[in-house]
């Protein structure tokens, strides 16, 4: 049985950019919803190229990593 490494990041690919935090963690499957994404941004337990991110609609680019409850996902553009 082959287990995912959590902290393995994984690209997660979006239509454009910029892309708001907050959308781009529900998009990724970090969270069930945007507001409990917008909870984990405000609680400061979301980290943006590896510092807090506080900012809910901080507006994210290609190649930006997103990391949440030790899952990251980086931003990719198709």
């Amino acid at each position: 049985m082959t287990q995912t490494n959590s902290s393995t990041p994984r690209p997660v690919t979006v239509r454009e950019i910029p892309i708001e935090l907050c959308q781009f963690i529900k998009f990724g499957g970090l969270t069930e919803s945007g507001g409990e994404a917008k909870v984990l941004i405000g609680a400061g337990e979301v980290t943006l190229n590896g510092v807090v991110e506080m900012q809910k609609r901080k507006k994210l680019v290609a190649g930006d990593r997103v990391t949440v409850n030790g899952h990251t996902i980086i931003v990719k553009v198709r």
